[in-house]
């Protein structure tokens, strides 16, 4: 995973905030989140690890009143070891909190609560049983990763869901181990898999991935699987040239000014035509008569430039 790029440019677009968060898990995202809606679920919002906002703007687009959105981040802070310090000086130097406020202020109109310490403190932050969906994209390293997936069962509610980053990239064993060890153990119950995340929750499965199937078995952008596994039902799901879903534009977008095709008859309009119809217009030269071209063949150079020059002053 290679480090963003950040300049002091206001976002635009959502796809203008740097950080990876594909296509396809902003689908699963607006899906679930909008499902909650659609089924009178409330509760808070949570997320810990924020790099530049990418994720967190779309989460917060989904607050309903009365609810809480909550992010957590080391972000210029210290780390609590020296093993989280160097992937945090590795793989997040660029971060700051004032580059993740200014990219979320760019799309709404006041701040989440900034958490920023260790997500270590989110238990005595965050009350229990009072969130419905908590997105855990933090520390890469094993012991982080068991502690932020017991924050999140205590302060989900029943039917809230969990989603974890980077569960089987190559680069973050910690974060499987830490993953399959919770449904293995720790009971946690698996909705569905994208190529970067793991869907899942300690409530019941079932009634999410029944909807689940249904919308995606309609959609032609996305690869679908099923696979039983442990006893568990296995949603897997990849993108197909996926788009990412339709998203407000930031306060700052500027639209692009449609280039207008000039009026018939114009300077603009002719262009390069009216060159070339004015050489068109110009009467062709006859072709060298038989004499001329015989003349021309055997006369020396000197004589025919002389020939030449004389015939064009008389022109």
């Amino acid at each position: 995973m290679t480090n963003a790029h950040v300049t002091d440019k206001h976002p635009g677009e959502l796809a203008d905030v740097p950080g990876w968060f594909p296509a396809l898990d902003q689908m699963l995202f607006t899906w679930f989140l909008e499902r909650q809606r659609e089924q009178g679920i409330r509760g808070d919002l949570l997320e810990l690890g924020v790099y530049l906002g990418k994720s967190a703007i779309l989460l917060g687009h989904h607050l309903q009143p009365g609810e809480t959105f909550t992010v957590c981040d080391l972000f210029e802070g210290e780390a609590p070891d020296g093993a989280n310090q160097a992937e945090a000086a590795k793989s997040y130097a660029s971060l700051t909190r004032q580059a993740f406020e200014r990219n979320y202020l760019s799309f709404h109109d006041s701040l989440p609560t900034v958490i920023a310490a260790p997500s270590s403190v989110v238990p005595q932050r965050v009350a229990p049983g009072t969130c419905r969906f908590v997105h855990i994209d933090a520390s890469h390293l094993y012991e982080h990763v068991y502690g932020d997936i017991g924050a999140a069962h205590d302060v989900l509610r029943s039917e809230g869901v969990v989603v974890l980053d980077d569960f089987r990239s190559e680069h973050t064993p910690g974060v499987s181990v830490a993953a399959w060890e919770a449904v293995l153990n720790r009971g946690l119950r698996p909705i569905c898999l994208s190529t970067q995340k793991l869907y899942g929750t300690w409530g019941d499965p079932e009634p999410l991935q029944e909807d689940l199937l249904e919308m995606l078995r309609e959609r032609t952008d996305v690869g679908l699987s099923v696979q039983e596994a442990a006893g568990h039902r296995l949603i897997r799901t990849r993108s197909r040239g996926m788009k990412p879903p339709p998203f407000p534009t930031s306060r700052h977008y500027v639209a692009p000014v449609p280039v207008q095709a000039p009026a018939p008859g114009t300077t603009e309009a002719a262009g390069t035509t009216g060159v070339v119809e004015a050489r068109a217009a110009r009467p062709a030269r006859p072709a060298p008569s038989r004499a001329r071209r015989l003349v021309r063949d055997l006369l020396p150079p000197v004589v025919t430039r002389a020939v030449r020059r004389a015939r064009a002053k008389r022109s």
